[in-house]
């Protein structure tokens, strides 16, 4: 699933592409027809990102709800557009582009009673300006529930997914199993504001990387790592490889339905 900073990075491109222009909409897999038809014509008015949801407004009242989920994908190309190609759910056409929204997990417009229900229930979001480390925190010091799950709570921190909890772990030093409500402020101000400064460089290159200089492969003589997702990591899939800073094992098992990695050495058992 796309973490938050690929999200903020959507938005920007609907901003950069359509922003002020009337955009033409249609649904080719049909299954968002009468949204797209409301669309269809209308000045796209702004996109934003908040965690992991998409919230493109128009003229009127209602807003455009996009969630990738697990296998959403959103592309976007120059025109003239071509001929859509497999279950496009959405297209949205302007002079300079277009974008093709496939297989998401949300498709909605949603009035502006359901965008406040939808934001209320969502944590601060560390990409945002509005993002508040102490309301996070508020959530985070009343919990019993180990940080390596509260970074994947999205009512509590929205936007970090499962990379950017192992890292941000692993970066501060923290152990995933301690409660929240042991954590205290200054553990948790500093995983808030490396996540505030990884996730912004993954907005600025589109990848995920979080290795310091000093342990990336050509200062260590090390070859590059090679994943589908791309970037330098210190812990994230990478089981049973020796850790970077320490040399000891990385460490695997399942922490909130998903797969967390960390290093026992740097991080405590």
């Amino acid at each position: 699933m796309p973490e938050g900073h690929t999200v903020h990075r959507l938005a920007a491109e609907h901003r950069r592409v359509f922003g002020g222009e009337r955009v033409r909409a249609e649904s080719p897999q049909g299954r968002f027809a009468a949204g797209a038809a409301w669309i269809d014509g209308r000045v796209l008015a702004g996109a934003e990102a908040h965690g992991k949801h998409l919230l493109v407004g128009f003229e009127g009242e209602r807003v455009l709800h996009v969630h990738l989920g697990i296998y959403g994908t959103y592309g976007f190309g120059a025109v003239p557009a071509p001929e859509p190609v497999g279950a496009v759910r959405l297209r949205l056409a302007g002079a300079a582009g277009f974008a093709d929204l496939r297989g998401p997990n949300a498709c909605e417009l949603l009035e502006p009673g359901e965008v406040k229900r939808l934001r209320d229930r969502l944590g601060p979001d560390p990409l945002r300006a509005d993002g508040d480390a102490r309301e996070a925190f508020a959530r985070v010091a009343r919990s019993r529930v180990p940080v390596a799950a509260l970074l994947m709570d999205q009512s509590v921190v929205a936007g970090p997914g499962n990379i950017y909890r192992a890292e941000v772990l692993f970066r501060q030093g923290v152990c995933p199993d301690v409660p929240g409500r042991e954590l205290g402020w200054e553990r948790w101000s500093a995983l808030w504001d490396d996540l505030v400064v990884l996730m912004r460089e993954g907005v600025r290159t589109g990848r995920i990387d979080t290795v310091r200089a000093e342990h990336m492969p050509e200062a260590m003589g090390r070859p590059p790592r090679v994943d589908d997702h791309g970037g330098e990591v210190y812990v994230y899939r990478r089981a049973g490889s020796p850790c970077l800073v320490c040399g000891g094992v990385v460490a695997t098992r399942v922490v909130g339905g998903r797969n967390l990695f960390w290093c026992p050495g740097c991080q405590g058992a």
